[in-house]
């Protein structure tokens, strides 16, 4: 890291304070957005719940989080990462609480929807870190902040039982939940005064318009609106989930009425998106002001079969070794499965560090082709291998995944400034798409072709990654009084 020139142990310069200021509110995000999960068994014992409604409070707390990223990321544009990281991680607070305190199920499942928003929280430090980085670092600072800040949900898994343990009595797990929620009120207090939008004498540059990104042409107008229906079949597939046909906690009224209210979010969304744009295209978009839309729709696709497939690999991983090995305990099937989860410390880094050494999408296609080899490996993983084995393929393959995840943002503050916020709460939505639309192909076939499938997937998007440009030269942004000021993206 050195050799990009941050060391980490020098928290009295800025930028390095910043990126450690950062990574702990998204780690702590995390915490709380996972916190439940490790105390499943406590919750359904205290509300005497059944499989198909623990399996709902699963699903709940995700589905917010699809919608939740791009508006975060349209509030971080317009209001800056200072207040909105603050005001998310105190309202983590309030609602982790309150989920904490539920006294029937009802409540449980409305505030663990509510707190999907709380899975947003990784947008905004994206903007935050790319304001305080120049580009040939940009990488892996933000792998930084990604990769550490992803570790909370694994050190969720580890704290979490301890806490209830540690306070004891039937109420144990609902003081360790508590707990999460003081820690993320309190730093949301500590970020609001130690955190600063940009480094002194830097300008933060701002969206003309909210409600929409701003392209750059026609073609890249209709690109965009396309782009957007993945997450609405994403959250209509999530519905359906938890419809009268599957699950059973929506009946058949409270269904069809999502459905509607999808279909005419989509066109309310896509009227805005139309605004935000109709006076912007009214006359050519000055070339130096320009940004190519494939570059956004390359990325999300990037990251929905990365954090998409991680997401989804996470959550059949324990079961999937305790099924596929005779013999495994569940505590040791799960020891073996977290190693997907931790490669995320080093790989995520990795991954920006090598594209801010060897390029962008030099780095991406390397990291996507290893993953479908990965996944190809691990379609074939059988009973009958060396345990070690299997776990070092895992392991293996979890290194191209969250390495890929780091490349992808270490190019998404590269592609417009005033509009990271958006493009980073865009990229990382079809992370969530990715892993609702494989974890549903997971309940209809078997692992092997479920590992398949990813690979498959990866294999498509490779070849959408030659297609991305390398970021060179400087991008313009508008200042307030009218001038224009350049931005250094590559080399």
């Amino acid at each position: 890291m050195s050799e990009v020139g941050l060391n980490l142990l020098k928290v009295k310069e800025p930028k390095i304070k910043m990126l450690h200021v950062s990574w702990f509110a998204f780690f702590l995000t995390f915490v709380v957005w996972f916190n439940h999960a490790p105390l499943m068994g406590f919750i359904k014992e205290a509300f005497d719940l059944t499989t198909q409604e623990v399996k709902a409070l699963l699903i709940l707390n995700v589905a917010l989080t699809i919608p939740a990223r791009i508006i975060i990321g349209m509030l971080v544009d317009k209001f800056g990462p200072r207040h909105v990281y603050a005001g998310l991680l105190l309202t983590t607070g309030v609602l982790c609480t309150a989920f904490a305190l539920s006294q029937t199920y009802e409540q449980l499942a409305l505030f663990r929807f509510l707190m999907g928003f709380v899975g947003a929280g990784f947008v905004i430090g994206i903007r935050l870190v790319g304001e305080w980085f120049p580009a040939k670092e940009v990488g892996v600072a933000e792998g930084i902040y990604g990769g550490w800040g992803n570790f909370g949900s694994a050190a969720a898994a580890m704290l979490m039982p301890t806490l209830a343990l540690m306070f004891g009595g039937e109420d144990g797990w609902r003081y360790a939940l508590i707990s999460t929620a003081v820690v993320a009120f309190v730093y949301g207090l500590i970020f609001f005064k130690v955190a600063r939008n940009t480094p002194k004498g830097s300008t933060y540059f701002k969206p003309k318009k909210s409600g929409g990104l701003q392209v750059s042409s026609k073609k890249d107008l209709y690109f965009y609106l396309a782009m957007n229906i993945p997450m609405y079949i994403a959250l209509a597939v999530l519905t359906w989930k938890l419809s009268p046909t599957n699950l059973g906690l929506l009946n058949e009224l409270a269904t069809n009425g999502i459905y509607v209210g999808l279909v005419l979010l989509f066109f309310v969304q896509t009227k805005q998106i139309f605004n935000a744009n109709k006076e912007h295209l009214s006359q050519p978009v000055p070339e130096l002001q320009q940004y190519k839309f494939k570059q956004v729709a390359i990325l999300q696709l990037a990251y929905f079969v990365t954090f998409g497939s991680e997401l989804a690999v996470v959550s059949m991983l324990p079961l999937y070794f305790l099924e596929t090995f005779e013999g495994l305990s569940a505590v040791t099937a799960g020891l073996l499965a977290s190693g997907f989860a931790f490669m995320n410390l080093a790989a995520r880094p990795g991954g920006g560090w090598l594209s801010d050494k060897f390029g962008r999408r030099k780095t991406l296609s390397i990291l996507i082709c290893g993953l479908t080899i990965g996944y190809l490996v691990l379609s074939q993983i059988e009973g009958t291998w060396w345990i070690p084995l299997a776990v070092i393929a895992t392991m293996c393959c979890s290194f191209f995944v969250q390495a890929g995840e780091g490349a992808v943002f270490a190019m998404v503050p590269l592609v417009k400034r005033s509009m990271t916020g958006q493009i980073a709460g865009m990229t990382g939505a079809y992370g969530n798409v990715g892993a609702v639309i494989f974890l549903t192909v997971l309940s209809f076939v078997d692992y092997s072709t479920f590992f398949i499938v990813i690979a498959a997937c990866a294999a498509v998007i490779f070849v959408a990654v030659q297609f991305i440009e390398e970021p060179k030269g400087h991008v313009a942004e508008v200042n307030e009084d009218g001038s224009v000021e350049l931005i250094q993206v590559g080399s």
